[in-house]
């Protein structure tokens, strides 16, 4: 079952649920019993499998939106 990350306006808590994704809008109290929360937005890491270099030419290193190409 997805795991649901809530924050508690009135003591600043982050706690999680775990309950159906048909469930997911639904409203959280928090541990200390208050109503007052907001569901967090998650991020999820994927990561591919370990243990072999990847084929091909090496992405370009750098930051920015280009990869550091554009000198931005």
């Amino acid at each position: 079952m997805p795991r649901y990350e809530f924050r508690c306006r009135a003591c600043g808590d982050t706690y999680e649920v775990v309950r159906s994704m048909s469930e997911a809008s639904a409203p959280s109290t928090c541990p200390q019993g208050h109503a007052d929360t907001v569901k967090l937005l998650s991020t999820v890491a994927v990561t591919g499998r370990g243990g072999s270099a990847p084929s091909g030419p090496a992405a370009p290193a750098g930051g920015g939106c280009c990869g550091g190409a554009c000198g931005c």
